[in-house]
């Protein structure tokens, strides 16, 4: 019997209308009340949602893992990956490691946004130098790597870790805008150009203009500072020529001055609407590892069918496949004086690096996790990290910061000069009380903890003691980089290069060997220096349950709570 699905759907769609205006209104299983309504206080609970991963990532179901597991032998003697089982959260992940082409995205909005500040443009300019050598002639990547258009495609070298960490930042701060300016909460973006273009801006002569009003406590000038998501998230980015059309109804009955009682409010985008995405940042050195081996793929109810030495499938480094067997599957330097093969038939297409969706994806649709470049990660290096750092989420680097109030009894926001939130090193481990919270931030007690967020490494440089933050007898520190460090000052008690400093990148590039490609293998180098080997991608935290995708596979339902009603008795 044929059927019309066309017809089938519609009944279907039909009858999930009608259900759906059947279904109860949403209310508190603590009172009883109804949620989003206006009349019993406005309490608003949205339909729970997993936002959708920011532009450029992909999903990795987290899970665990023998972290150094895939290292077969240790060539350097460094013993710096020794094995240890750990379990990483589901997080998001760049697919390709980081262009040229967005890296000058990056700078042109800068110079763009802030044309006066040199200053802010020369520093996030990547230091093309990196290419020089005193017997080589790489002059001409000195000059064309970045901005060439043949290049605009190939990953971003010459970057420090630091200018990597402004980069996510710019990054999440034009993702989140993006999305309000897109949905109409904030201005459109069109809108925005006229009102930033004197010739087309309302003139303040006209007598018809609506007067302006008068700008929040903390309120920004949008020509002035851009969107900043924190700054936003605390109602201090908002007002004429920032809110958009179709902002989100505030059914708080306080703030609707209406004579009737049944004005439309609008209020800004918040953090439980579900519509902003979390920020983007460097994966740490565990959720890197585990990306690049991907053994999601050789998983059979729960159960490892095969390990990995690299991110693809078998102990070589060449293609099994009938139509692209032999080929090499990642872009390194196979031996002393071949980076790229024989002339006529070149192994891996690429003497420098290659375009950033070179070569197959690993089973997490990962690219060039091994090769091209090295890239950095977000954790601070220690020799001794496998196994000290947790078993859950594993990373050594955290640097704990409050923001900091310009106005604490009405909790603004410091802001500096780029309409970013000011932080301050932490003061304590747990919540500070109302009264000592307020009194720091007038000036009238000093911060508990370092002195400055180099105290721990720097000699000389300690912390006001204060036995309500303090953990185990030691003074609480906002910079534990070095936990577990018997001297800071000289770490292992020996003269050493690493220092709270160093961070560890991971990958093998272009100009390394074979050996480096395994994920489990490790380098470090100061976050303020940059190579022609080191790139980066970026990562991004996951928020609900981190099966991915649970169709087909055994669950425990999970059951809807029981509908009060205040009729009955």
């Amino acid at each position: 019997m044929k059927m019309n699905f066309s017809r089938y759907a519609l009944v279907l769609l039909g009858a999930g209308t009608l259900l759906a205006g059947c279904a109860p209104k949403p209310q508190s299983q603590t009172t009883g009340m109804r949620y989003n309504d206006k009349y019993n206080g406005g309490f608003q609970v949205f339909r729970k949602t997993h936002p959708s991963p920011g532009p450029g990532l992909i999903a990795i179901e987290g899970g665990t893992f023998v972290q150094g597991g895939s290292a077969g032998e240790d060539v350097t003697f460094e013993y710096n990956n020794v094995r240890k089982r750990k379990s990483i959260s589901t997080f998001y992940m760049d697919e390709t490691e980081v262009s040229n082409n967005d890296w000058r995205e990056y700078l042109y909005w800068l110079q763009t946004n802030f044309p006066d500040d040199r200053e802010l443009y020369y520093n996030a300019i990547p230091d093309t130098l990196v290419w020089r050598r005193p017997l080589s002639y790489n002059e001409p990547y000195v000059d064309n790597y970045l901005r060439g258009a043949a290049f605009q495609d190939y990953p971003v070298v010459g970057v420090s870790w630091d200018q990597v960490q402004d980069y996510c930042d710019w990054r999440t701060q034009r993702m989140n805008e993006n999305i309000l300016r897109t949905q109409g909460q904030l201005v459109t973006w069109k809108d925005r150009a006229k009102n930033a273009n004197p010739a087309t801006a309302q003139n303040p002569a006209d007598p018809n203009a609506p007067a302006a009003a008068t700008p929040a406590a903390g309120a920004v000038d949008p020509k002035k500072q851009p969107f900043n998501t924190e700054i936003y998230l605390n109602g201090q980015y908002k007002g004429p020529g920032i809110d958009g059309k179709r902002m989100p109804n505030d059914l708080n009955p306080r703030n609707d001055t209406s004579a009737t009682g049944k004005g439309k409010v609008k209020r800004p985008v918040r953090k439980e609407d579900g519509i902003l995405r979390a920020g983007y940042r460097l994966p740490t050195e565990a959720e890197w590892e585990y990306a690049a081996l991907g053994l999601a793929g050789n998983t059979q109810l729960e159960n490892i069918t095969e390990g990995k030495v690299y991110p693809w499938n078998g102990m070589g480094v060449r293609s099994p496949k009938s139509k692209t067997r032999g080929l090499i599957l990642a872009n390194f330097k196979r031996t002393s004086g071949d980076n790229a093969g024989v002339g006529g038939y070149l192994n891996d297409k690429a003497d420098i690096t290659a375009p950033v969706r070179s070569y197959e994806p690993n089973d997490f649709g990962l690219y060039n996790m091994a090769g091209n470049v090295n890239e950095w990660t977000n954790d601070t290096y220690r020799q001794t990290s496998f196994e000290e750092t947790d078993d859950f989420n594993p990373y050594r680097g955290n640097q704990f910061t409050n923001k900091q109030y310009a106005d604490a009894a009405k909790g603004v926001y410091a802001k500096d000069k780029y309409g970013r939130p000011i932080k301050v090193p932490a003061t304590g481990y747990k919540k500070q009380t109302w009264a000592e919270m307020v009194a720091q931030q007038q000036g009238n007690t000093k911060p508990t903890g370092p002195a400055n967020a180099n105290a721990a490494v720097n000699p000389g440089t300690t912390g006001v003691s204060n036995p309500k933050s303090s953990i185990a007898g030691k003074a609480y520190t906002p910079d534990v980089r070095g936990y577990n460090d018997t001297v800071n000052t000289t770490l292992y008690g020996v003269t050493t290069l690493i220092s709270d400093k160093s961070k560890v990148y991971k990958g093998g590039s272009w100009n390394d060997r074979a050996f480096w490609l395994n994920p489990a293998t490790r380098r470090a180098m100061d976050e303020d220096e940059a190579s022609a080997e080191i790139g980066f991608r970026c990562a991004m935290n996951y928020d609900g349950p981190p099966e991915i995708n649970p169709n087909g596979k055994p669950e425990f339902s999970v059951k809807k709570p029981k509908t009060f009603n205040a009729k009955k008795r």
